[in-house]
């Protein structure tokens, strides 16, 4: 079992910037890939950024490339989640989670390839 903590949301201004973390425990997830979702009122839960269990690769949504960073730092079991340039929009519940089994970054744009989440944390930009 894996448990996954999310912290560092707030409000924010829009054009500031925000620090994710992710802390997992249960056991190590160096292994495995590690994503960032977010969900805002009424929507359905969207990517945001996933990174390979060694940090090596990362893949972002559009909406958040150039202005958003993932990161993980395995000797702490954390995954991080630099966001800049905040806008409106980026207002959400941001959730983190751990893939199910090792594949391609590309498959972990969805929620379904994840085996574990965090309870998540509130984001919100104000203009």
């Amino acid at each position: 079992q894996v448990q996954l903590v999310e912290s560092g949301g707030g409000l924010v201004q829009a054009g500031g910037s925000l620090r994710l973390s992710c802390a997992a425990s249960g056991r190590t997830v160096s292994s495995y890939a590690m994503g960032w979702f977010r969900q805002a009122p009424g929507k359905e839960r969207e990517f945001v950024a996933v990174i390979s269990w060694s940090g090596g690769s990362t893949y972002y949504a559009n909406s958040v490339k150039g202005r958003f960073t993932i990161s993980r730092d395995n000797a702490k079991n954390t995954v991080y989640l630099q966001m800049n340039s905040l806008k409106p929009e980026d207002t959400a519940v941001y959730y983190c989670a751990c893939a199910a089994k090792p594949g391609y970054l590309s498959a972990y744009v969805t929620p379904e390839n994840y085996a574990y989440w965090g309870q998540g944390t509130q984001v919100t930009v104000s203009s």
